[in-house]
């Protein structure tokens, strides 16, 4: 279980940021007192526009970045004071965290093994099972460079799963995927569903929300704006598909008419 208690994230910008934003304040709140809770056996999604607090939440859960404020638990394990622990529980994978250009797929699958830990006949076996699933097998003694865009994220949701984790959080999973490939990655997050895991993404697909998420929640401008399933979501708004739920639920949030 995954749970989010008054979630907030500032943080301080240059004086480049700041012209950027066209802003004279030089404080950025990220995340702003997001509470939700994600539960083993379903997938929940985080629905929201480019900016709008999703990777930053999902870094905070993965102990990459620190919160300013509030509490994250992860499998009973508090992230800040119990990093570790939470670390060997989740499988982690962003575009921002690229795997080594120079290295193989072999190479990086066994380096993260061993750094979980995993013992090594369960290491091949893991391989065996994740390889053969992604069609990595015949890529995989080639340098990550020299794949395409679709093996690169296929080789990295193999290696980010190596440990086999109870918990998989994934930010846009999908994203600059060809629609085959893309398939593929959704059904493997449906299998892991079936097997009983948690699994958080964030993504601003809305068609791809609607298919693969148990549970979504909004976030706009670092707030929870809405969170059910998709139909509660469409009854909330008295819409017919997701993104217009969506846009009805922006819409409001930004007082728009």
């Amino acid at each position: 279980m995954i749970e989010i208690k008054h979630l907030t994230k500032v943080y301080k910008l240059n004086k480049k940021q700041m012209q950027e934003l066209h802003t004279k304040n030089n404080k950025k709140t990220a995340v702003d007192d997001l509470s939700l809770t994600a539960r083993p056996g379903e997938i929940y999604g985080l629905l929201g526009p480019n900016g709008a607090g999703k990777t930053t939440t999902l870094r905070c859960i993965a102990t990459i970045i620190k919160p300013t404020k509030g509490e994250i638990y992860v499998a009973g394990h508090e992230v800040q004071k119990e990093s570790e622990q939470v670390r060997r529980k989740i499988g982690f994978l962003t575009s921002d965290i690229k795997l080594d250009p120079q290295f193989s797929t072999d190479y990086m699958f066994d380096f993260f093994g061993r750094l979980h830990e995993v013992p090594e006949q369960k290491l091949k076996e893991r391989k065996e099972e994740l390889f053969t699933y992604f069609g990595i097998k015949e890529f995989a003694h080639k340098q990550i460079k020299e794949l395409s865009t679709g093996m690169k994220q296929k080789a990295a949701i193999a290696v980010s799963l190596v440990h086999n984790p109870d918990i998989v959080i994934f930010d846009e999973p999908t994203n600059g995927l060809d629609i085959i490939t893309a398939r593929s990655v959704m059904d493997y997050l449906r299998k892991l569903k079936a097997e009983g895991k948690l699994v958080i993404v964030s993504t601003h697909i809305m068609s791809e929300a609607e298919k693969l998420c148990d549970r979504i929640g909004m976030i706009i401008d670092g707030k929870k704006a809405a969170e059910g399933t998709v139909e509660e979501l469409l009854a909330l708004t008295h819409t017919d598909d997701l993104e217009d739920a969506f846009f009805e639920i922006y819409k409001e949030v930004k007082g728009e008419e």
